[in-house]
């Protein structure tokens, strides 16, 4: 197995794409993503977004607004632009992925449920609770009938949630949450496991807040 390029060699590979396949290829798009997604390590935001603003066009022109590929791309721009602060701009492109994501996936498709929790966490970073708290208790339903309680998706949007309450105050309904995903992970995983160290690790912040 090759080991994982630098983030010159991705560079150097996107620059050889281009020019022999040409700035709107797949390939070459497909490579831009993952130099994106390089530069995100990194904090270089201002490049990242440069990078996928280009990626959402080429789709956009190639594939149209609703094709799944674009809007994929569409997310990663989102999340960018949501991370330089602008979280009006990050909503209204994650609000044209929800209303989009039926057709290109199926209604209660995991991407499409994944868009919805996304779309949450900015509304929830805005301010507004109950519009982010709707949404993501809606996706959360869909998880867990689609594809049970202990799935990833499943449990990372419980854990959104329960931080989205605590943040706002309801933090009794949020303590429950958290006991019930770290019940959760700790079946499904087991007490070593990252993620269920992680869902610990915030119940005992929370119990050190001030909850039993």
């Amino acid at each position: 197995m090759s080991s994982p390029r630098t983030l010159k060699q991705q560079q150097d590979l996107v620059a050889r794409l281009r020019e022999q396949r040409g700035a709107a290829h797949p390939e070459t798009l497909a490579a831009m993503l993952d130099l994106a997604e390089m530069l995100w390590a990194r904090g270089r935001l201002d490049e990242e977004r440069a990078i996928e603003e280009h990626v959402v066009a080429a789709r956009r022109g190639a594939l149209g607004d609703a094709h799944g590929d674009t809007l994929k791309a569409q997310g990663k721009l989102a999340a960018t632009i949501g991370a330089q602060g602008d979280l009006q701009a990050a909503r209204r492109l994650q609000e044209e992925i929800v209303a989009r994501a039926p057709a290109a996936w199926g209604e209660h498709a995991r991407e499409t449920l994944r868009a919805m929790n996304n779309l949450a966490g900015t509304l929830s970073a805005e301010g507004d609770l109950a519009a982010a708290r709707a949404l993501l208790e809606q996706a959360i339903e869909a998880l867990h009938r689609e594809f049970g309680d202990s799935d990833p998706d499943t449990l990372v949007a419980l854990g959104n949630l329960a931080a989205m309450l605590w943040q706002w105050g309801e933090r009794g309904e949020a303590y429950w949450l958290q006991r019930q995903l770290v019940d959760t992970r700790r079946r499904v995983a087991g007490d070593d496991d990252p993620a269920t160290r992680g869902a610990v690790a915030v119940l005992e912040a929370m119990q050190r807040d001030g909850m039993p």
